[in-house]
């Protein structure tokens, strides 16, 4: 309902980024970039500094901003009052996610919460925790639901529900007849890990310094997917470390064994949003059957 040149506005100042702006918006950036020229021509003055591919807001710019934030809270206020007298769900959220997380949990949740609110449009964005926990602070998305500790302090952190980890091996490898397997098994064969700035990569490290004996993995690849990272094993060219949630079909087809670890790993998943961020009805919604969703959901089957 709101000015469409104020909301591009703000989310470019908020951003401080035209390119990340656009994204955000799902338009183009000279879409994006017309906008705030249209309304810099409406107050006659220049919202944004803009020098060395940097941007930063004019002492105009921080006036209009502060103003449209204010704003888009009384729109939000009044849709949320409104939709809660005719008791509508509707609208649009964005959730950002760490890739295990996207590829393995949040199909059968985001397709069951849109066969009970069809009106609901969500846009889902998938990066490493790190990435979201990024996009969280920056407003880019509404919630993320990321698989490794957060940081930030000013972030809300609710725990969905516990993870638990395990080798996987080939299954002819010398270790796929044992229950369990200790980091002195782990550390005598290549390993296979994530990327740097992924949950299970950094859970992993902080997994090996809180066991005594200084010990070191050899690293033989490093990889951005599970996928590709269960591929790997597959063929025999290391073992890892992977969320049981990620393997149910490999171990059904037995391409991988799953060998649970001494002392046990876990982590927990987590919804991570803004402390001070205004929720309208239906990210509220969401989070709630998010909550169930994780409660009720036997990942670990």
């Amino acid at each position: 309902m709101a000015d469409r040149r104020l909301q591009v506005f703000h989310t470019v100042a908020r951003l401080l980024s035209f390119t990340k702006a656009a994204e955000t918006l799902h338009m183009t950036q000279p879409a994006v970039t017309f906008q705030v020229r249209q309304l810099e021509e409406y107050f006659n003055t220049r919202l944004f500094d803009r020098t060395h591919n940097r941007i930063s807001l004019t002492e105009a710019g921080a006036v209009v901003y502060r103003y449209a934030d204010g704003i888009f809270e009384l729109y939000g206020e009044m849709e949320n009052a409104v939709r809660a007298m005719t008791g509508e769900i509707g609208g649009a959220v964005t959730i950002g996610a760490s890739t295990t997380i996207a590829e393995y949990m949040l199909p059968q949740l985001l397709g069951d919460f849109k066969i009970k609110y069809p009106e609901v449009n969500i846009h889902l964005k998938v990066s490493n925790t790190d990435g979201i926990v990024n996009m969280v602070e920056n407003n880019v998305i509404d919630l993320g639901v990321v698989e490794a500790p957060v940081g930030n302090k000013n972030l809300v952190v609710e725990t969905c529900r516990p993870d638990r980890l395990v080798a996987i091996v080939p299954p002819k490898h010398p270790e796929c007849k044992k229950k369990y397997l200790t980091i002195d098994d782990l550390v005598k064969y290549p390993f296979i890990c994530r990327e740097e700035g992924s949950g299970t990569r950094e859970v992993i490290n902080e997994y090996l310094h809180a066991v005594e004996g200084g010990h070191e993995l050899d690293i033989s690849m490093e990889l951005g997917s599970p996928e590709a990272v269960k591929g790997a094993v597959e063929a025999g060219m290391g073992i890892s470390v992977v969320s049981r949630a990620t393997i149910q079909k490999e171990l059904k087809l037995g391409t991988l064994v799953a060998i649970d670890l001494d002392p046990p790993m876990e982590r927990p998943f987590s919804f991570v949003h803004q402390k001070q961020k205004f929720r309208v009805r239906v990210m509220e919604e969401l989070l709630e059957f998010a909550r169930h969703y994780c409660k009720n959901y036997d990942v670990l089957a």
